[in-house]
């Protein structure tokens, strides 16, 4: 799919046996809030999707209109090198094309999104896909015959035609690569073979929300809880410990017993890259994976390093989670819950909205306008309704009109957390389509984390600027370390893991459910020190794999905990009340795909090529760290002092 990576991000507090203090920071839900029935929500808390088509029937028009056209991209076949003129003409086509192509996708996905059940929609978005291809196919001539040109002949096009110039680094980066693009037969061969690669992403994707049998559980209270994607999320975090017990155990006992079909279809997705890692001429998926955006492999192999070299500090962190919580031994299934069962940290969409906004004043007026437009001019659809999709993304694909979020909105911290991730995504689509022309508005995947995880930073510094009391304290500096462990521990086990399944596939080993149970089991257990007593990894998340989406994205995930790096360095920066790193921010998050992401992050203030991004990550987290057990001493002091009187 074109335009993908600002198309779609996906992805998504405490019990304390210390109860001195018997704070309750709840919220009344509306009862529709929680209602599964989409007509039922309020229409401000969906979505509008008529900015993009006012119909279906709109939409299908567009999509024969664009049909139509993509035929006149071959008048252009065998023309590129003739003259400057030519080329800019296939390059303008090209993106007309392209342009289109990406708004139809975008309406299409999004309202198959609002009940992945729908089967008209599902058939818009196959529809497109296939437009895609055959439009792919057709335009496959393109950079075999630009690669026939010499860079000098390119630049004197530049030079002599100045509409060329939004497309000087698109040419340049075809140059780059051209000992992995092949003949014009070979790059439609590899064009037509799109028509299935999006398959193994596709099956998951329908199975996991509209066919897999979630299972039901009972609760302590004898309330039974559909164990759907968004009900797991919520209810793994509640304060009961057997009932989050419960509740991972059946969520995870049930995806094992599918796990032949879920492991079918990621060999699946591991074969597909192995194809284009073939058909590209790289040595292995990773680096034909990376190499997309010019990304050498050692900063994939470095943060895997990093993060092992540092496991003793995450198992720091998780020896905190055992004295909060105050249990014997930590097992996995208490890595969910509220880390002080007296602090209930719970906000309204209407509060969230206005912490969001407050926490986000430092990027200034014009940033602030734009998120108040998001969220009062329906670019949001918030609460988890039936078939729709699980998880939270930002689209910003439709370039011509503005980006949209999807949300299942629980109430918690982490979904207002949610919420401002998601508008930083938001936010680097806006700005990014505003100052760039449609070909180097697309920012690349691996810049996509840092615009989301700079705005949760902004929002937890905020957070803990107002509050002075310690539990609350605790529970957001907890919240913190949550961030730090779901961001670079977490997503850098599950690059471990994906990295391991392509190895051993390109080796000639064969995957299957069984195989990546037992990956995912040793691996999670090194991570959580299972063997050295840290946290019980127990035997159904041998199977938590199979809930990850992500995997289908193709060396996604390091990207995560490597932004998630360079954001906390910039973030240190602008929080210091430093504007010219402020500036430099803003204008990253203008630049697009315009350069590479290496080169982009350091004209921000950051150098991903060195190891101090992750360094100072991991020197902020023990501070964080040091803060809570100086709370806690302070706690239990209070503690011992109130029963000595």
């Amino acid at each position: 799919m074109a335009h993908t990576t600002q198309t779609v991000f996906m992805h998504a507090c405490v019990k304390v046996s210390i109860s001195l203090f018997p704070l309750m920071f709840t919220l009344h839900i509306p009862s529709w809030a929680q209602d599964k029935d989409r007509s039922k929500i309020p229409v401000d808390f969906t979505w509008d999707l008529s900015h993009i088509y006012p119909t279906d029937d709109a939409w299908k028009e567009e999509k024969d209109r664009v049909v139509r056209e993509i035929p006149t991209i071959e008048q252009y076949k065998g023309k590129l090198g003739s003259s400057a003129a030519s080329l800019l003409g296939c390059m303008e086509k090209m993106s007309f094309i392209g342009r289109h192509l990406a708004k139809l996708y975008a309406y299409a996905s999004m309202t198959s999104d609002q009940d992945t059940r729908a089967s008209g929609a599902l058939a818009m978005q196959q529809e497109i896909q296939q437009v895609y291809s055959d439009y792919g196919a057709k335009a496959s001539f393109i950079e075999p015959e630009i690669l026939k040109l010499d860079r000098a002949t390119v630049d004197g096009f530049l030079a002599r035609e100045k509409k060329l110039e939004p497309y000087r680094f698109y040419l340049s980066d075809i140059l780059r690569r051209k000992d992995h693009t092949g003949t014009a037969a070979e790059e439609k061969i590899i064009a037509d073979a799109s028509l299935m690669a999006s398959g193994p992403q596709d099956i998951n994707g329908i199975f996991s929300n509209a066919e897999f049998p979630y299972p039901d559980a009972t609760l302590s209270d004898g309330k039974t809880v559909k164990l759907d994607a968004s009900g797991y999320s919520l209810h793994r975090t509640v304060t009961n410990r057997d009932d989050r017990k419960v509740v991972m155990k059946t969520f995870f006992t049930k995806l094992n017993d599918f796990r032949r079909t879920f492991g079918t279809q990621l060999y699946a997705e591991v074969k597909k890259n192995m194809f284009y890692t073939r058909a590209r001429k790289y040595s292995t998926a990773l680096q034909a994976s990376l190499d997309a955006n010019n990304i050498p492999p050692e900063v994939y192999y470095a943060l895997v390093t990093n993060v092992n070299d540092n496991l003793p500090t995450f198992h720091r962190y998780l020896g905190l989670r055992k004295r909060i919580l105050g249990v014997d031994t930590l097992h996995y299934y208490d890595l969910y819950a509220p880390l002080l069962s007296d602090v209930e940290l719970s906000y309204s969409v209407e509060e969230a909205e206005r912490h969001i906004l407050d926490a986000l004043a430092p990027l200034g007026n014009d940033y602030l306008t734009v998120t108040r437009n998001a969220f009062n001019e329906r670019w949001v659809d918030m609460f988890p309704t039936e078939g729709k999709r699980s998880g939270a993304y930002s689209n910003g694909s439709a370039y011509d009109v503005h980006p949209y979020m999807l949300m299942n909105y629980n109430g918690k911290y982490d979904d207002m957390s949610t919420l401002a991730h998601e508008l930083g995504h938001t936010m680097q689509s806006y700005y990014s389509n505003r100052a760039q022309p449609w070909v180097t508005s697309n920012y690349s995947i691996f810049v996509a984390e840092v615009a989301s995880t700079f705005n949760e930073a902004l929002l937890i510094d905020h957070m803990l600027k107002q509050i002075k009391d310690d539990a609350v304290r605790l529970s957001l500096l907890g919240n913190y370390l949550e961030g730090i462990k779901g961001t670079v521990f977490r997503q850098t086990e599950f690059a471990e893991f994906e990295l391991t399944i392509h190895e051993r596939a390109e080796k000639g080993e064969a995957l299957t459910g069984d195989v990546f149970n037992d990956i995912y089991r040793t691996i999670t257990r090194k991570y959580y020190g299972h063997d050295k007593g840290v946290c019980v990894v127990d035997d159904e998340i041998q199977a938590e794999w199979a809930y990850i989406p992500h995997f289908y994205y193709n060396f996604y995930v390091y990207q995560y905990a490597t932004s998630f790096t360079a954001s906390a360095a910039l973030s240190e920066k602008a929080l210091s009340g430093d504007t010219a790193a402020m500036k430099r921010y803003l204008a990253f998050l203008a630049s697009g795909g315009s350069d590479y992401p290496i080169n982009q992050l350091r004209a921000a203030g950051v150098d991903m090529t060195t190891p101090e991004p992750f360094t100072l990550t991991m020197k902020k987290m023990n501070r964080v760290m040091d803060e809570i057990e100086a709370i806690l001493t302070r706690m239990k002091r209070l503690e011992k002092r109130v029963i000595d009187e």
